[in-house]
């Protein structure tokens, strides 16, 4: 009988020496009663010998148990799963790509039951808005977990394993930390759907605001793009930490700033933010905000641009020209500057703002000239 067999089917009989010839470990090591106990945790918690020897390979020994108590139950092959769904193997292919997760090898054992659940689900959606609608909002889906899967790599990373590295914590720590974390996770999905469905509703909302004005899946809002001047070479600069701590701080202040005046950050790319808004003096507010917040802040300056008119809703994003004239306006602002267009300024009216005239410019992508204004907050009254 082989040691990973032993193992299996009798954990308490795996032995030192045979942690030992499966290259496991070394009594002579320096960190070896550390190991030993990582190893014996590990068998407790039914990991064989086979699953520690080709995590050990991969360097993610003390990442194990956490990793198969993320999808747990018995993983099938393409074939097998596409057998089973009664699904063309290259459909069930497709779907995957499109939700940005890379092809499944035909040989390698990677589909769950929670696999046919999405299948079908997305199946579903198929007859309900027609096959050709299904992999777009696939990619809209599976870019929003993937990042929402990011986060939570990184804030496991920041949060929990770095404090036990710089303790000098040992690695049955760090697993029992992993493990913990990971069985946290089942708190996830029930709070992702009370969230989906109040920003569905918060969506609804805006969207028939903005539908009411133009129609069908454009929507008539102002857009806006705010960029930190001087971001690239800071960045050099900085620490990790340090870096990390200026995108947060704009970041967080980018959408709160968006969310409390009923508008949408629809995306964050480096250091610039996009947002759209029913209403132009809120956009207004929001550009003149996220200056006034970095105003004393030397370091990095923001400018901003916008424009109203019609746009083209698509997968969550949005589309057209006035996008792109809003995006060159960031462009070409100069630092602590939030330019408009005449649109805006008519939309957005005279209460608590102020438009100072910023000439005409020829703008690349735009046949004529835009007159353009520089937005500001309206002078009190002496």
């Amino acid at each position: 009988m082989t040691p990973e067999r032993q193992s299996r089917r009798n954990p308490g009989a795996v032995t030192a020496a045979e942690f030992a010839a499966a290259g496991l470990y070394d009594p002579a090591a320096p960190n070896a009663a550390d190991r030993l106990v990582l190893l014996q945790w590990l068998v407790e918690q039914g990991v064989s010998l086979e699953q520690m020897v080709h995590s050990l390979r991969s360097g993610a020994l003390t990442g194990l148990a956490a990793d198969l108590a993320l999808r747990p139950g018995e993983r099938l092959r393409l074939e097998e799963f596409a057998a089973q769904l009664g699904m063309p193997a290259e459909h069930i292919q497709r779907i995957r790509l499109a939700a940005g997760l890379p092809p499944a090898e035909p040989e390698a054992p990677v589909f769950t039951p929670d696999d046919a659940a999405i299948l079908r689900a997305f199946q579903l959606g198929a007859e309900l808005f027609g096959e050709p609608f299904v992999p777009p909002f696939a990619r809209v889906v599976g870019s929003a977990l993937a990042r929402i899967a990011e986060a939570v790599i990184s804030l496991y990373l920041v949060n929990v394993e770095r404090p036990l590295v710089e303790a000098s914590a040992g690695e049955l720590a760090l697993a029992r930390a992993n493990l913990e974390a990971m069985r946290s996770l089942e708190s996830i999905p029930p709070v992702l759907e009370m969230l989906f469905r109040a920003h569905l509703e918060n969506a609804i909302r805006r969207s028939r605001r903005a539908r009411a004005r133009a129609g069908s899946d454009l929507a008539q809002m102002t857009v806006g793009f705010v960029d930190l001047v001087g971001f690239t070479p800071l960045s050099r600069q900085l620490t990790s930490l340090e870096l990390g701590a200026l995108v947060d701080r704009f970041e967080t202040e980018a959408s709160d700033i968006t969310t409390a005046r009923d508008a949408r950050l629809v995306k964050i790319i480096g250091d610039e933010v996009m947002f759209v808004a029913v209403d132009a003096a809120a956009a207004c507010d929001i550009a003149l905000t996220l200056v006034d917040r970095f105003r004393a802040d030397a370091s990095v300056m923001p400018r901003g641009g916008l424009a109203t008119g019609t746009l083209l809703m698509r997968g969550g994003d949005y589309y057209g020209p006035v996008v792109n004239l809003a995006s060159r306006l960031a462009d070409l602002a100069v630092p602590r500057e939030v330019l408009v267009t005449t649109e805006v300024v008519a939309e957005a009216g005279a209460d608590g703002l102020r438009f100072e005239p910023a000439g005409k410019r020829m703008l690349k992508g735009f046949d004529e000239a835009v007159t353009l204004y520089a937005a500001g907050r309206a002078l009190a009254p002496q």
